[in-house]
């Protein structure tokens, strides 16, 4: 049949790449190379680019094979394979990257290089992916802006937009492309709907015991963080009785960091939290930081709450002459950039030359690969800030596997999908 309709979707170069990939072949990858993007070709059916078809082919490790085994209900056994030449993988892996290989694209399954990398305990290849991860996120924040790293759910095409600046109109769908099905029966899916700070503090909020949800149902704090909270403060302020700091905090939320605040008897303790509902919240009549509280500071203190974004109370602060012990920063809808703006700007003018900042990172924490290149990016920026960090490892065991499951139950996206929290206690170098 020679008509082009029922011809076979076959891409000749797409596979010759492929296939020198994952046969660690660079003499016959190299020329193929000096084309642009053919270090990121995919495979139609399983979107595999190079990356993943060089790391595919080194296999299992003997403890992940048996590991995966295990999941899979399989006894792990059968002919013995032939050792993996490692090196010349990392070889290939290197030149990929140098020929502008992307490393978070994805495949049909969902996984970058790097989870690639991890699942087969291949830790060699997933720290080259890690450390390209690392150059490209430096590398887009001194171009204007750093990549979201949230969903891990952008294609290329997303990604080569958002590097122009176009992240919110294709987050939010209002460019133009969504339109109503006239002439077809096709069920149009409704669009992406960004998590923006915007948005966020116009959106109704739903409190309950354990969760506390947006109005769509995105998880803006919830009770599974209290271990880590609790591990937080006593990093933060490690004097025992704790007590006299000089305390700011950002991002109200449900209150759990305040609260383990408030124990310790601060000299001053100002939280600034922009949400109407949330503030409505702290000011009812059973709340714990309401007139009374603010009544009990110590002489010479204070304790307040800010209303308002913290872009605008900030300033106030620092020509008011307010000096902070302790700096904690947890805000919901917002960029790294933020963040990195926070620290970058204002921590200099507003912590004390001891003093202590943190702040909730659940940057990329989604995906590993994305929480393990945010943790360098964020060193590396702190440290152009002139602050040093010290990274203490908290273990985080959540019900529930998927998403709905367990504690997530009623969420519309799970936040959190790791093992391990990775948290940060900062201060000034020297």
């Amino acid at each position: 049949m020679d008509d082009p309709a029922f011809a076979p979707s076959f891409d000749l170069t797409t596979q010759t790449i492929l296939l020198h990939a994952s046969n660690h072949d660079l003499e016959s990858l190299k020329p193929l190379l000096r084309t642009p993007g053919n270090a990121s070709v995919q495979d139609p059916e399983t979107g595999f680019t190079p990356l993943h078809a060089a790391i595919a082919a080194c296999g299992p490790t003997p403890s992940s094979k048996d590991s995966i085994s295990n999941i899979n209900g399989e006894e792990g056994e059968g002919e013995e394979e032939e050792p993996v030449d490692i090196e010349k993988a990392k070889v290939v892996v290197k030149e990929l990257f140098l020929s502008g290989a992307i490393w978070n694209d994805l495949d049909v399954n969902d996984e970058t290089p790097g989870c690639l990398a991890w699942r087969l305990g291949r830790k060699e290849l997933y720290e080259l992916v890690v450390e390209a991860g690392v150059r490209a996120e430096v590398l887009l924040g001194l171009m204007g802006g750093y990549e979201e790293l949230g969903s891990g759910s952008s294609t290329p095409e997303e990604l080569d937009a958002e590097v122009e600046g176009e992240t919110e109109d294709l987050n939010n769908g209002e460019n133009g492309t969504h339109h109503p099905a006239e002439e077809t029966d096709q069920e149009i899916p409704e669009p992406k709907r960004d998590v923006n700070s915007a948005d966020f503090l116009q959106s109704e909020l739903t409190f309950s015991e354990d969760k506390l949800l947006d109005s769509d149902a995105n998880g803006v704090m919830m009770s599974w963080e209290t271990s880590i909270m609790r591990r937080t403060v006593d990093l933060l302020l490690p004097t025992s009785p704790p007590s006299g700091a000089r305390i700011l905090n950002i991002g109200f939320g449900m209150g759990i960091i305040d609260r383990m605040f408030r124990s310790t008897i601060p000299l001053s303790h100002h939280i600034i939290e922009a949400h109407p509902a949330v503030l409505a919240k702290i000011s009812s009549p059973d709340s714990d930081f309401g007139t009374e509280w603010e009544k009990s500071a110590p002489e010479g203190g204070k304790y307040v709450i800010h209303a308002g974004r913290w872009q605008d109370v900030i300033p106030k602060l620092l020509q008011e002459g307010e000096v902070f012990d302790v700096i904690y920063f947890d805000t919901f809808g917002e960029s790294y950039s933020q963040l990195k703006y926070f620290f970058t700007e204002y921590v200099v003018g507003l912590l004390d030359p001891k003093g202590r900042f943190g702040f909730f990172n659940g940057l990329g924490a989604d995906r590993r690969v994305c929480y393990d290149v945010y943790r360098r990016v964020v060193e590396l920026d702190l440290c152009d800030a002139g602050m040093d960090v010290e990274w203490t490892e908290v273990g985080v065991k959540l019900e529930g596997k998927g998403e709905g499951e367990g504690e997530w139950e009623g969420v519309r996206r799970r936040y959190w999908t790791l093992e391990e929290y990775w948290l940060p206690v900062c201060g000034f170098m020297g």
